[in-house]
């Protein structure tokens, strides 16, 4: 197993339980100590965890975010099955708008094929996938909100993005969500990212989450916007069955994406 695989998954255990040991992941990876010691104090570095005496605990509160480059490689089949899903609603001469986020850039890498789009990000990373596989002539035309650059996750916040989206009103919007949850509604790590998102809800006509199911029940730092401001869920087969009744019940529509997509 690679290092960086390795490291990934000691992250994933962390945050599923909390803990680990020294002594079980050099079982579980058939590794050195000293390997697993320097994982742990590496990641410990980075911020992704914090080394205690004999292995390593959580240290995410509500407010913290994994770092988009850690996201990226994260339930990587579910979000491009999403992503193709969540394409298959855009139609050509649509106007939309594609959130922040690693599973709204997969409804951008989907968008083979369609034509007389006009997009609106302020996800630099979506853009970048826009002008470099897209026709800018025939295919798309591109709208970028400005604003105030996030580091390391290269989303566009403040006050000129928030206005953008306020002035805008596009057919379809697709949310990328930190949380979605019965009691707290949409809920993101980021405050500035969710004062971004409230405009773009407020103002588009579909409003379409798009969440793998690892977001599903969970509640982050920030309130975005109540249920009720959800059309469309679009998840993944992982979501919990009783919560996904409990959306539907509550008049969302719940789409599943089913994976892997060849």
């Amino acid at each position: 197993m690679l290092q960086s695989e390795r490291r990934r998954r000691i992250i994933e255990l962390v945050q599923q339980g909390g803990q680990v040991t020294v002594t079980d992941l050099c079982q579980m990876f058939g590794v050195s100590e000293m390997t697993i010691r320097r994982d742990l104090r590496d990641l410990d570095r980075e911020g992704l965890l914090r080394r205690v005496h004999g292995g390593a605990i959580s240290n995410l509160g509500r407010s913290y975010e994994p770092p988009y480059r850690f996201r990226a490689t994260r339930n990587i089949e579910a979000k491009r099955a999403i992503g193709l899903k969540a394409a298959e609603m855009i139609v050509d001469g649509d106007s939309i708008a594609l959130d922040v986020g690693t599973t709204t850039l997969e409804i951008a890498r989907a968008l083979h094929g369609k034509h007389n789009l006009t997009i609106v990000t302020s996800s630099l990373p979506i853009a970048n996938e826009i002008v470099a596989n897209l026709s800018l002539e025939t295919e798309v035309r591109l709208i970028l909100t400005g604003g105030i650059v996030r580091s390391g996750e290269l989303s566009m916040t403040g006050s000129i993005a928030e206005h953008t989206y306020r002035i805008l009103h596009v057919d379809k919007a697709f949310i990328g969500i930190g949380g979605i949850s019965l009691e707290a509604g949409l809920t993101e790590y980021n405050l500035d990212d969710a004062l971004v998102k409230q405009p773009l809800i407020e103002h588009a006509r579909e409003r379409i989450v798009v969440a793998d199911g690892s977001k599903l029940g969970r509640t982050t730092f920030a309130f975005v916007a109540p249920l009720s401001a959800v059309d469309v869920l679009i998840t993944d087969r992982s979501a919990p069955p009783e919560l996904v009744q409990a959306l539907r019940s509550a008049g969302i529509q719940v789409v599943i994406a089913d994976w892997p997509v060849a």
